[in-house]
């Protein structure tokens, strides 16, 4: 019962209703019609002529009866009673059927409310605000989620604006370490190995945190990029394979691309986007292995695969890739500068262009993140274009 949907919970209720009362109907009219029919059966008798095969009704009080006569009432009570089963069985079946449709049309207002809650990303709260008039027994149930949605959009709005200054606070000071720790290194060039390998420390780390409060703040900014730029991504992707080329020689790795796409969105994000996801795949792919980025227009959306020869991502990790500072192999993070951002920022450009990114194979043998996208459509959501013109 739990596994029924709430229609065919109200139809299977309303078939038991119409059936228990059509029973019940059944079973008094039923009493009823055999008590008149055998008091109808002590005052009527028929006779029936065999060689006519006539029916002559007459008065049973008369005197001199035929010994031939016989009381058919008994019959009648029987076609009576299976009569009435039968109609019980068509009301009932005929109800299940009408109450299926009418509780399916009553249900409507809930599909299109669960419909809007499919649609809410963090990145649209204030759009998904219900504000046509609804039935009386939804209207307490829409104020409620109105309301969840201002404290989400309030809630999501401040944790924006304190990473975003957090970072932009972080971002001064590590710059001065960055620029003490380079002069002090220069002025100083025949230290102790035990302190140059202290200064190659600092300066990594000085860089990695400095890398990660460029991609905070990068994050934090995303709603107010525009997102109308026509992207046509086969020259973008040559322009991505350019800059990583001597990452990818320097790894031995050989860079693929095929077919080719457009779309509307951020130029900026988009490219951002593909660069991350081509840097991961070259970064934690195996020596001498490949990197393949595909673009594969369809009827109603753009599929973007970039595929490596890595190890691959078990699948118990494979969603939490793209939660902040999450790494599969932290020791391989740690060498190659890794914050635990890329794919986060990655995720969050996705989602701010209504698409979807997900590992779509992944094993000893590589993995293919793929990217799907409405193909030349607005693909930015409401609230991005919102906050654009409102700054505009």
């Amino acid at each position: 019962m739990k596994k029924l949907s709430l229609q065919w919970r109200i139809t299977l209720m309303t078939a038991l209703l119409i059936c228990s009362t059509c029973m019940a109907m059944n079973w008094l009219i039923g009493c009823s019609g055999r008590h008149y029919m055998d008091s109808i059966g002590a005052n009527l008798s028929t006779a029936i002529d065999p060689s006519e095969g006539a029916v002559e009704y007459f008065d049973p009080s008369r005197e001199g009866l035929d010994p031939n006569l016989t009381i058919v009432i008994y019959g009648a009570q029987n076609s009576f009673t299976a009569t009435n089963w039968y109609i019980t069985a068509a009301v009932t079946l005929l109800g299940g059927i009408l109450a299926y449709f009418v509780s399916g049309r009553a249900l409507r207002p809930l599909r299109t409310f669960v419909a809007q809650v499919e649609k809410v990303q963090p990145n649209n709260l204030a759009d998904m605000k219900i504000t046509e008039e609804v039935l009386p027994e939804f209207r307490q149930f829409s104020d409620s989620f109105n309301q969840m949605l201002e404290r989400l959009d309030e809630g999501f709005t401040a944790q924006r604006q304190f990473t975003g200054n957090a970072a932009h606070e972080l971002r001064t000071p590590l710059a001065l370490m960055q620029a003490q720790v380079e002069l002090f290194s220069a002025e100083h060039p025949d230290v102790l190995p035990e302190t140059a390998d202290f200064l190659r420390l600092l300066r990594e780390q000085t860089e990695r945190m400095t890398q990660m409060t460029r991609t905070l703040l990068e994050m934090c900014g995303l709603q107010a990029v525009p997102c109308t730029d026509h992207i046509e991504l086969g020259p973008m992707i040559d322009e991505i394979f350019a800059d990583l080329a001597p990452l990818a020689e320097k790894n031995n790795i050989t860079l693929e691309r095929e077919g080719d796409g457009t779309m509307t969105g951020s130029d900026t994000l988009i490219y951002r986007l593909l660069f991350n996801l081509t840097e991961n795949a070259i970064k934690y792919n195996r020596p001498g292995g490949s990197v393949r980025l595909s673009v594969t227009p369809e009827s109603e959306k753009l599929l973007i695969r970039v595929s490596d020869t890595g190890p691959g991502i078990p699948e118990r990790f494979q969603r939490s890739v793209f939660q902040p500072f999450f790494r599969v192999d932290k020791s391989r993070s740690r060498e190659y500068g890794g914050a635990g951002l890329g794919l986060s920022l990655v995720w969050e450009i996705v989602s701010l262009h209504s698409g979807e990114i997900y590992a779509e194979e992944s094993s000893e043998n590589g993995t293919t993140m793929t990217v799907k996208f409405a193909a030349e459509s607005d693909c930015c959501t409401d609230a991005a274009v919102n906050n654009i013109r409102q700054e505009e």
